[in-house]
């Protein structure tokens, strides 16, 4: 199902059968050192990543990661999208991208896409991120989509710490600010990576 379409891309559900997609993924050198090994080695593990990561949330909040293509030849390059953790108060802002797409701008269109939906389309009060604090690209990212580090959190007790990202400006004046740079992007009518 797509949910957005932006001037390069169209993010959309993932599926079961973009498993290879997602074991090539999570298996990239940049995902292991900056979200984590994820235990994914096989197709069927990637399938599994899928049917209880993203596609559970799809069923249970209405939103999830979705898949990133290029518009132009429908190749999957990236996830980004809104995440629902029990460990945080707010939904957050995830996405990862294939080493090759990096440096391009995607990242960038998508997440703005995503938080615009997320503020404008959801009715989202506040949208976060979270990011380790060596991810020096996801950071700079994080500061251009105009959020700011508030303070270091552990998701889980066991977990390593991670950077807490929140909007510098009120849902109004994000919202205003996200308007202003790139257009409202619409549904189907019309880097690296933070922690999916």
């Amino acid at each position: 199902m797509e949910v957005l379409r932006t001037k390069r891309l169209v993010l959309r559900h993932l599926i079961p059968d973009d498993s290879a997609f997602i074991l090539a993924l999570v298996n990239d050198p940049d995902w292991l050192r900056h979200i984590g090994d994820r235990g994914v080695r096989t197709i069927d593990d990637a399938r599994a990543y899928l049917e209880t990561g993203p596609i559970a949330m799809y069923a249970k909040h209405g939103f999830g990661l979705c898949g990133v293509e290029r518009r132009e030849s429908q190749t999957l390059i990236g996830i980004c999208g809104l995440i629902k953790r029990d460990a945080l108060d707010d939904v957050d802002l995830g996405f990862a991208f294939l080493p090759q797409f990096r440096g391009q701008g995607y990242a960038h269109e998508a997440a703005r896409a995503t938080l615009s939906h997320g503020y404008d389309d959801r009715q989202l009060g506040r949208i976060v991120a979270i990011v380790s604090a060596g991810n020096d690209v996801s950071i700079r990212l994080l500061r251009k989509l105009g959020m700011q580090r508030e303070r270091s959190i552990r998701l889980a007790p066991d977990a390593d710490e991670v950077e807490l990202f929140v909007p510098m400006h009120s849902r109004a004046q994000t919202l205003d600010d996200l308007t202003a740079v790139h257009p409202r992007s619409h549904p189907p009518s019309e880097g690296a990576s933070s922690q999916p």
